[in-house]
């Protein structure tokens, strides 16, 4: 199907002339870390208060159904920039960094095909890529590098003793400015660039570390947010007990809480809450650059992209964190605005992070990269209601994949096992299907887009890597045996 897309796009640079450098336009590229559906727009939470990014969604097109290739903050970003499946790439952890990797070492990302093909001057600052990753001297991910991701201040103790102690696993109301925290930083950062007048075309990310883990705000966050159960997430009772124990494996043993702690620890509210106001601060950061883009006059050549890693878990599910191939987990906010796109238009067909680079290049007319793995969303931006080619894939470690398509969430596991949601009858993903004998043809419908591809992790994997082979199962090198207990806490 998509060699005749491919050869479309030829013909079209055949007959059409192509955009000068001068030309193009611009690129604010907004990322945001561990940001699920609780964004008013997307109405994953009703009482989530972030104006800023619902007003970008106004003035441009919203993919209500887009989804992370990997609900692990460095393969879904090494994804997104190489235009590579994990489960092509084989990087499913936190580490290695791709270009640690001799077979991925020379793969092309989005900076450097804009700044190769279309002359694009390239600016970072913030959680692009993952940690400290192509912010190295020794690396050339871009040419202008601002102040990196941070969680900072933090207070001298944890506000919160969770069950597996990490440093950065916490959530409350910390007293310190807003003026000190990293992302008003990468925000002041982007905000002088802009000010100070940039190399065009310019391509200019902004990676924003909150609402990752800690969640500490200053109180005039928090008093956005009642403090009663309006603020906790859809929930059942025995939520799990339809799903296969192998969607434990994918989350085993980790930092972030499960929710039996957080309700005989009374943290499960201030946790829901946390985390919200950490979204309307960083909403407000966006807006703060979103302001500075329209004061200098790049409102109107420059498009802007909005995304997020993956989603978070606040107790649904009964675990807090990522590392799910359910909704929570995947599904991500993506909007699109600038010139020449549509206002205020919502696409329910599935996107793909992995569509970002392929659109970004039709949308700067640059000759498209056969290597991309993605699809772009241009027909999409054109007419909201234009079919998609194929659902959305999320892959979290090998043999585990997502199927998400405009009605229905298929999951296989690495053991076979698998579960089927229906969103139409049930969006909180609480009646797994796939022993139902009448969704055969749905289940078979959804198995033919399993990745054909389905590589072993790379050497060096490490953090959160679970591995299934003949010797067994190991989560971060360490057996689990039929008989374990799941971890509760």
């Amino acid at each position: 199907m998509r060699i005749p897309v491919a050869f479309s796009f030829a013909l079209l640079l055949l007959i059409a002339p192509q955009l000068t450098a001068a030309e193009r336009p611009n690129i604010l590229f907004i990322a945001i870390d561990d940001q699920n559906d609780w964004i008013g727009c997307m109405q994953g939470h009703p009482l989530a208060k972030t104006p800023a990014i619902d007003g970008l969604a106004a003035r441009g097109t919203l993919f209500s159904n887009a989804h992370c290739q990997a609900p692990l903050c460095n393969p879904s970003r090494t994804s997104l920039m190489t235009g590579k499946r994990p489960s092509t790439t084989g990087v499913y952890g936190l580490a290695p960094w791709f270009r640690n990797v001799p077979e991925l070492k020379e793969l092309v990302t989005l900076p450097h095909y804009l700044k190769e093909h279309g002359g694009y001057t390239t600016y970072s600052t913030g959680k692009i890529y993952h940690g400290a990753y192509a912010r190295k001297k020794n690396t050339t991910e871009f040419d202008h590098v601002g102040p990196g991701a941070s969680g900072k201040p933090f207070p001298e103790k944890k506000l919160v003793n969770t069950p597996q102690p990490h440093k950065l696993v916490d959530w409350g109301v910390f007293p310190h400015r807003d003026e000190d925290k990293g992302d008003w930083k990468v925000a002041s950062w982007a905000e002088q660039q802009l000010d100070q007048g940039m190399q065009g075309p310019f391509f200019l990310s902004v990676g924003f570390f909150l609402p990752h883990v800690p969640c500490y705000a200053t109180q005039k966050w928090f008093d956005l947010y009642p403090t009663d159960d309006s603020i906790l997430p859809p929930m059942i009772a025995n939520d799990r007990d339809d799903t296969p124990r192998f969607s434990w494996y994918l989350h085993w043993k980790l930092p972030e809480p499960r929710l039996k702690f957080l309700k005989e620890a009374d943290q499960w509210h201030n946790l829901c809450r946390s985390y919200l106001a950490c979204v309307s601060f960083v909403d407000s950061q966006v807006g703060r650059v979103l302001e500075a883009l329209e004061r200098n006059g790049h409102a109107d050549d420059t498009i802007v992209v909005l995304w997020s890693d993956h989603g978070w878990h606040l107790g649904d599910k009964e675990i807090t964190g990522k590392n799910t191939l359910w909704d929570r987990g995947t599904r991500v906010p993506l909007i699109f605005a600038g010139p020449g796109l549509p206002e205020g238009a919502v696409c329910n067909q599935p996107a793909e992070l992995l569509d970002i680079y392929p659109t970004l290049l039709d949308l700067c007319d640059l000759p498209p990269s056969p290597a991309l793995e993605g699809i772009s969303l241009r027909p999409q931006l054109t007419d909201a209601s234009t079919p998609r080619e194929r659902p959305a894939i999320t892959t979290h470690n090998q043999g585990n994949h997502g199927i998400r398509s405009e009605r229905y969430r298929y999951i296989r596991y690495a053991d076979g096992s698998e579960e089927l949601y229906d969103f139409e009858s049930d969006p909180n993903e609480w009646r797994n299907l796939a022993s139902d004998p009448a969704m055969a043809t749905v289940l078979e419908d959804h198995r033919k887009w399993l990745p054909k591809i389905d590589n072993p992790a790379v050497p060096g994997s490490a953090h959160r890597v679970l591995i299934v082979d003949e010797d067994g199962i190991t989560w971060e090198g360490e057996p689990i045996k039929p008989g374990d207990p799941i971890p509760e806490l």
